[in-house]
């Protein structure tokens, strides 16, 4: 397997130390634990998981000319599978997330789009990459204005140079300026140019409704992912694989002919993917520590098994236990995945990642 490209969403995740009683009274002064900061966005999770993996990732992103901007750059240095190739912008400040996640609660976000309002993927170099993967299209401003011709223009030039296409979505803020975009619209464009295609029911919901889903369809997560990858099937998208949180991973793909198209990574798999409909119950966490990036885990899973060669049910089981190791606070490296699920040793014989990069 080749170079592979993760580009878009990019930030700084500030991530104080909450109680249970943490809460925001004004004049307050409330007691918190230690600050951890820790890069967010697809880009650095989903980037980060797949060279934990054994994958050779290059980082395409657009960061501030400022502090953050260079905790960005000097984290991603760091490690020896990632090659950063970010934009530095002085139009706007680098992305930063505020996570607020009292014990036992859900996360809150407070989050600053920042430069990534500047990212259109004009300037990403495909080279020779078997797989370039964009995420988070709602926390892109640049890349969906005008109807999203920019992000269009880009798959269309991914697939040029015969690459795989691969997109995440987010969660829609719908008191955002994408909040009020026509998202079905979107979708409808450039899902043709979507190889592979990994939202949650979450990011469906907010960018979609319910409306758009067969009257009659429950209200539980994995009916409303299955109606929803019916529709990105139907919009153009070849492998569709929807995250409905403990419910599980749906996994679907289109036929044998729509697949063939799918670039250098998803090509050679057209047949043995080819209209796979599985569901995949969640693997355990051995232990809970925060959910934070575990979709991003799950995703980069996802992919890697896949330019491994991976059948579709082993596809998913990668897929959980990247994400069910994120969830216990470990790297999803070779040797935590085989100790999740010892049967997909195989897939990490030529990956060259049994203990977490430096």
């Amino acid at each position: 397997m080749g170079e592979i490209v993760v580009a878009g969403h990019i930030c700084v995740d500030l991530s104080p130390g909450l109680s249970a009683n943490a809460r925001i009274d004004p004049g307050a002064l409330i007691d918190t634990g230690p600050l951890r900061i820790s890069l967010g966005g697809c880009v650095a999770n989903t980037g980060l998981a797949l060279a934990d993996l054994g994958s050779t990732v290059r980082l395409h992103a657009t960061v501030g000319d400022d502090e953050l901007g260079a905790i960005v750059a000097s984290r991603i240095a760091a490690h020896d599978r990632l090659d950063p190739a970010l934009e530095v912008t002085d139009l706007a400040a680098t992305s930063y997330s505020v996570v607020v996640e009292p014990a036992g609660l859900d996360r809150t976000f407070w989050h600053h789009t920042g430069a990534n309002e500047v990212f259109t993927g004009e300037h990403l170099a495909v080279g020779d990459a078997d797989l370039v993967h964009l995420g988070y299209p709602p926390l892109l401003p640049g890349i969906v204005a005008d109807d999203a011709a920019p992000l269009a223009k880009l798959l269309e030039r991914i697939h040029r140079h015969g690459a795989t296409t691969s997109m995440d979505l987010a969660v829609v803020d719908p008191t955002s300026a994408v909040g009020h975009l026509d998202w079905e619209a979107i979708l409808r464009r450039t899902l043709p140019l979507t190889d592979i295609v990994s939202p949650s029911v979450d990011d469906l919901r907010s960018a979609l409704g319910t409306l758009r889903l067969p009257a009659g369809t429950s209200a539980s997560p994995l009916a409303q992912a299955a109606a929803f990858a019916d529709l990105l099937l139907a919009w153009g998208a070849g492998v569709v694989a929807i995250s409905a949180g403990e419910d599980g991973l749906l996994l679907r793909a289109a036929g044998v002919d729509r697949l063939r198209l799918g670039g250098r990574m998803l090509a050679p798999l057209a047949e043995a993917w080819a209209d796979v409909d599985l569901v995949a119950p969640p693997v355990p966490a051995p232990a809970f520590v925060s959910t934070n990036g575990a979709g991003d885990a799950s995703t980069a899973g996802l992919l890697f098994a896949m330019s491994r060669g991976a059948a579709p049910g082993e596809a998913a089981e990668v897929a959980g236990s990247s994400a069910a190791a994120t969830i216990a606070g470990r790297r999803p490296t070779a040797a935590e995945i085989t100790r999740l699920r010892p049967g997909l040793s195989r897939l990490f014989a030529v990956a060259g990642a049994d203990e977490p990069i430096a």
